[in-house]
């Protein structure tokens, strides 16, 4: 079961810099959520998701996908 606070993680690395070809590391990743919560809160990062899936649907499901599993790794 997925809590409030694994959504807003997810949704802080969904709209931080990172990219999969970065390969970053669990401390970069952990640093790029934080960086996105201090600049964004919660409903900044929601609000930023649904407008990427609302406008590029098919390209905010395959990060959402590499959101998930760096996310599993770390």
């Amino acid at each position: 079961m997925i809590n409030a606070m694994d959504d807003l993680v997810i949704e802080a690395l969904f709209v931080s810099d990172l990219q999969p070809s970065q390969r970053p590391t669990a401390d970069i990743v952990r640093a790029a959520v934080d960086r996105m919560i201090e600049r964004y809160g919660s409903a900044g990062c929601a609000a930023a998701v649904a407008a990427e899936f609302g406008d590029h649907p098919e390209t905010a499901v395959q990060r959402m996908g590499w959101v998930r599993s760096t996310l599993a790794a770390a």
